[in-house]
């Protein structure tokens, strides 16, 4: 099949869905597919490069509310007028309405609609607005509908009456030894806390920060990415943070594998979405995990963590935790043990290729 994967920033590790295309793409072509990936112009995921994946760089109008669906619109043109793929694959419920004119093109589409992307407080009433909208309209905006969380699974089920293809997704298969990045931040291995997500309210890093100082705990906090458009919350947790904590900004590659892979804890504090990439990351590299106590969380994670509910109960896990290296290994073996067992690319990339199959039986 010719298959194009439209709607992220391009292949890389800046998020979740670039993240998976990075690791699809690549096992897609493997499978004796022709395997193209629009990746935006202003985005390192530009010069990303495999033998044998295409990609293609385009503008978008860098904005909060117009870079994805200005530049998912201007891919599905060009996929659909330059190099008619048998099968797009669409990332994002807020792109389905260019999911749904690509299928009036007669194109037949793949959409993975992640989580409920309209509950992030990032997002503004008309926004949210438009992305209810839009989740409404996705399953008749797709051949396939994907989901990568059973939740959201059942979500779609209950609300809109609907079945999706669960694809969950995909885990790095263990630990690396290097530890540059932990040198560049002055780091320890094995000898610092980690937070990783883009620092949007619903994300929780004020939380994360108040339980650690709150915790007493010596070891220190990293906190892993930024803001993409508003630094308002950004700055404000800087203002909030004690000399205990440290702002890396984004780190992406080798250097966020490093940095996962030698950590003494993980945090997961968001409370918005499916499947979150970072957790499933933090299981494969092999991390003790403290997780908000959500029933997506608990769904990846199971028994191979602890949970909290709010800031006092993070704060004791974060104490007990950080004082006792033994349950920390525990904790750490049996997410690991998870991860192998229940997260592999090799799998989510055939899964992806039986929903392209399904997909294009769908309009034949």
């Amino acid at each position: 099949m010719r298959i194009a994967l439209i709607g992220t920033r391009g292949p890389g590790h800046y998020g979740g869905f670039e993240t998976c295309v990075a690791e699809v793409a690549p096992r897609l072509a493997a499978l004796d597919n022709d395997v193209t990936v629009y990746a935006r112009s202003w985005s390192p995921a530009r010069h990303w490069r495999h033998p044998d994946v295409r990609v293609v760089s385009l503008p978008s109008v860098r904005s909060k509310h117009l870079d994805t669906i200005s530049h998912t619109t201007v891919s599905a043109v060009h996929a659909r007028f330059a190099r008619r793929p048998d099968v797009a694959i669409v990332f994002g419920v807020g792109n389905s309405p260019v999911a749904w004119l690509l299928r009036r093109a007669g194109v037949p589409v793949v959409l993975n609609v992640d989580g409920l992307d309209r509950a992030r407080a990032k997002w503004g009433k008309y926004a949210q607005r438009y992305l209810h909208w839009a989740e409404r309209r996705a399953p008749s905006a797709c051949d396939v509908l994907l989901t990568d969380a059973l939740t959201i699974q059942r979500y779609y089920r209950d609300a809109y009456g609907v079945e999706s293809t669960f694809i969950p997704y995909g885990s790095p298969s263990g630990p690396i030894e290097t530890h540059t990045a932990l040198d560049t931040f002055g780091l320890q291995p094995g000898g610092y806390i980690l937070y990783v997500s883009r620092l949007e309210p619903e994300n929780n890093a004020h939380v994360a920060i108040a339980a650690y100082q709150r915790s007493g705990v010596e070891l220190p906090l990293v906190i892993v990415g930024a803001a993409t458009y508003d630094t308002r919350y950004e700055e404000s947790l800087h203002r909030l943070a004690g000399p205990g904590v440290r702002f890396t900004g984004f780190v992406f590659g080798e250097g966020y594998a490093e940095l996962q892979s030698h950590a003494a804890l993980y945090l997961q504090c968001t409370e918005v979405g499916g499947t979150h990439p970072a957790l499933v990351e933090a299981m494969g590299y092999g991390n003790a995990i403290v997780a908000l106590d959500t029933p997506e969380h608990r769904e990846v994670l199971g028994d191979a963590g602890h949970y909290y509910r709010d800031e006092a109960e993070l704060a004791v896990e974060l104490k007990r935790l950080g004082d006792d290296a033994n349950s920390r290994r525990v904790l750490a073996a049996s997410a690991s043990r998870r991860a192998h067992e229940q997260y592999s690319w090799n799998v989510v990339a055939e899964a992806y290729a039986d929903a392209c199959h399904g997909a294009l039986a769908h309009r034949r």
